[in-house]
């Protein structure tokens, strides 16, 4: 079946009701065989597994070609188990525009661990040659970067970490498997934050890891969701993988909108610079045409002429664009990352981050139009 038809209709909890929809299992705790000992229905205890979550990780880990899929009660949360991973004295690659959070975990949660890290734009291959050590273990990716909207060229970059031992990380969180399968390009873990796209409307918590293959790492990471109990609840997974019903549907809208979008702003006097892989104008739009497959996503960020208080008076004028974090709904939101990142972020003052949403793009363009006024 094609890639639509298997979400919708693969994986899904059957309880013998007839019910076309799958049920919400809810249920802490299963029923033990007669023998005391076993579990006819596959599952003891929803800490280590639950129907709805594991219907949930079999979508996902098919989704992006992988050989398995850990779920967590949010993205920080995976992002952090792939951390406990390592060891005393392990060194970590990072994107120099890594999303601020996961440096956050690294320079507080872990700050006593003895891990260390070195932050290198991703778009210089020299530069990540010469940034690798011989306790580097771990290369992270994210593409396109939040918010600087990069594109990392992941089959370089695996092919460079995989000559010096190391595993790679893709957070592919506002790509989506939609346009980008970072496993079919060696990566060798996918991060999601499935509160985003694949949650879609604003409404879920949770994250995700999918595995190209179940290694050492899979095995201890399972363990670490099993004993740590950073889980997603049954009614999110429930509510994840409705969503993911309509995922096909959304992503393009979410795309072409972002496209006229970019392209409207670009010609506009009042921005500086529109930041979109779309665009001929991106430094990386070659990579991106190659890499990103049905389109460039739905997530750009504008540098606009003028000072911190002209762009958040711009983000204020706008109707339709809520001013809010987050991503990936199908409402659009529009955030200066600036003020939520601080003085330490690489991130432009004039910057603001946009999610596009599925509204009709010729509304969206007019809320610019009026807003852009007031500037």
């Amino acid at each position: 079946m094609e890639f639509s038809t298997r979400i919708i209709h693969e994986d899904n909890i059957k309880d013998g009701s007839g019910a076309v929809m799958s049920p919400i299992i809810l249920s802490t705790t299963f029923e033990r065989g007669e023998d005391g000992i076993s579990y006819p229905g596959g599952f003891f205890y929803s800490r280590y597994d639950n129907p709805n979550r594991h219907s949930l990780e079999q979508k996902l880990a098919k989704m992006e070609n992988g050989a398995g899929c850990v779920s967590f009660a949010s993205g920080l949360a995976a992002a952090t188990v792939v951390f406990q991973s390592l060891k005393t004295g392990d060194h970590i690659i990072l994107p120099d525009d890594t999303y601020f959070s996961i440096r956050t975990i690294l320079d507080t949660m872990f700050s006593g661990f003895g891990l260390s890290y070195t932050l290198v734009d991703m778009t210089d291959h020299d530069a990540l040659r010469k940034a690798i050590q011989p306790n580097t273990k771990l290369v992270w990716t994210e593409t396109p970067s939040n918010p600087l909207i990069k594109v990392t060229d992941l089959a370089a970059v695996v092919a460079i970490a995989k000559e010096h031992n190391c595993f790679t990380v893709a957070d592919n969180t506002w790509a989506t498997p939609f346009y980008t399968r970072p496993t079919e390009l060696g990566v060798d873990i996918v991060l999601h934050s499935t509160t985003k796209y694949l949650g879609g409307h604003s409404d879920i918590l949770g994250g995700a890891l999918i595995f190209k293959e179940k290694d050492q790492r899979y095995d201890f990471i399972k363990a670490c969701q099993k004993l740590g109990g950073a889980v997603p609840s049954p009614y999110d997974c429930w509510l994840l993988c409705r969503s993911l019903t309509t995922f096909v549907a959304r992503m393009p809208i979410h795309s072409n909108n972002a496209m006229q979008l970019a392209t409207y702003l670009e010609a506009h006097p009042k921005i500086e610079r529109v930041l979109y892989p779309g665009l001929a104008s991106h430094p990386q739009h070659k990579v991106a045409a190659r890499q990103m497959t049905n389109g460039f996503g739905g997530m750009l960020s504008i540098l606009v002429k003028g000072d911190r208080a002209a762009v958040l008076r711009l983000a204020d004028k706008l109707q339709l664009f809520t001013h809010a974090t987050s991503l990936g709904g199908v409402e659009s939101l529009i955030e200066h990352r600036k003020s939520i990142e601080g003085d330490l972020s690489p991130t432009p003052d004039n910057l603001l981050r946009i999610s596009v949403g599925i509204e009709d793009v010729k509304d969206l363009i007019n809320d610019f139009e009026q807003a852009l006024k007031s500037l």
